[in-house]
């Protein structure tokens, strides 16, 4: 295999750990039947938050916690208005998006152009490194986060698809109604698994602004959340399907600087984009081919005991 494969390939796991974060938590999210289009918001929040803890205290793990938090926060407040008080999720998701955006862009004004002065170091797995192919891409010069990353993915699938907690936040996205009988608190189910998709998507906002390109500036998610979106559909709603399609992103954005000199760098970085425009398409298809795919049957529906 070619080295600039290779290259490309390693440098797509690192650009793709921000999207697989984020990802993972929007297919709990979904998962439980909560839509939410908030993510950009909460991705913009938590880089913020994550740069400017980190730049403050010189202590990069409290950043990215920090990152975390509120985009658990933020995520709190889209579950209070969509399960407690029904509202209309795309409605909240979208007005949390604006709201993240909208606040990031006045309270980072002075923040441009800061670098961190701490950083996250690279390493490479002594032996694993010398795995043919899989080596250089994957043990070779990674940080710490992409293997957490990796490993969260699997973590993930195995709750969601071996586990009797797997099993409830999956018929609580199926059939809220059926779930309730049984006993499960469907609220319950739903707030946890929204704010886990708010950690998530504050984590990979935090990675941004922290590890890969550590400084701040006004919208540097570029439009992550709604990848992260239209990722959640096209990996069928299952954590390790979110690794490949992460890291195809991831490989697109790295291609876009790599091939400059023979490709305009604007047809490569239009192309992640576009699948945020064939999301909501293929949304609009049958219902039967979504709920072949994996479409949680009650996604986007708010559920009360008193209408059942």
């Amino acid at each position: 295999m070619g080295l600039w494969v290779i290259e490309t390939l390693r440098r797509a796991l690192a650009f793709g750990t921000p999207l697989l974060l984020g990802t993972l938590g929007e297919i709990y999210t979904e998962r439980a039947g909560v839509l939410n289009l908030g993510v950009e918001g909460m991705m913009v929040l938590g880089a913020f938050v994550g740069f400017v803890t980190t730049f403050v205290t010189k202590n990069l793990w409290l950043g990215f916690i920090m990152g975390a938090l509120v985009g658990g926060a933020a995520a709190f407040v889209h579950a209070f208005l969509s399960i407690t008080l029904k509202a209309i999720q795309v409605v909240s998701g979208l007005a949390l998006t604006l709201f993240g955006l909208g606040l990031t862009g006045v309270l980072g004004r002075g923040w441009e152009g800061n670098p961190l002065k701490v950083s996250l170091s690279s390493f490479s797995v002594p032996y694993l490194k010398e795995i043919p192919i899989l080596g250089p891409i994957i043990f070779t010069e990674q940080n710490v986060l992409v293997y957490i990353g990796i490993g969260l993915a699997f973590v993930l699938w195995f709750v969601l698809f071996r586990t009797s907690w797997g099993i409830t936040i999956r018929s609580v996205g199926e059939n809220p109604a059926t779930a309730d009988a049984l006993g499960i608190d469907v609220s319950l189910v739903r707030y946890l698994c929204v704010v886990l998709g708010g950690l998530l998507a504050g984590a990979g906002g935090a990675y941004l602004s922290i590890i890969y390109r550590p400084s701040w500036n006004q919208g540097m998610t570029g439009g992550m959340g709604w990848i992260v979106i239209a990722l959640t559909i096209f990996s069928v709603w299952h954590p390790l399907a979110a690794l490949g399609g992460s890291y195809i992103f991831g490989s697109l954005f790295y291609l876009s600087f790599r091939l400059q000199p023979w490709v305009a760098p604007e047809l490569l970085t239009m192309m992640p984009y576009l699948f945020t425009i064939l999301a909501p398409l293929l949304l609009n298809t049958s219902k039967k081919l979504r709920r072949r795919m994996g479409e949680p049957a009650a996604l986007g529906l708010p559920y009360s005991r008193e209408e059942e």
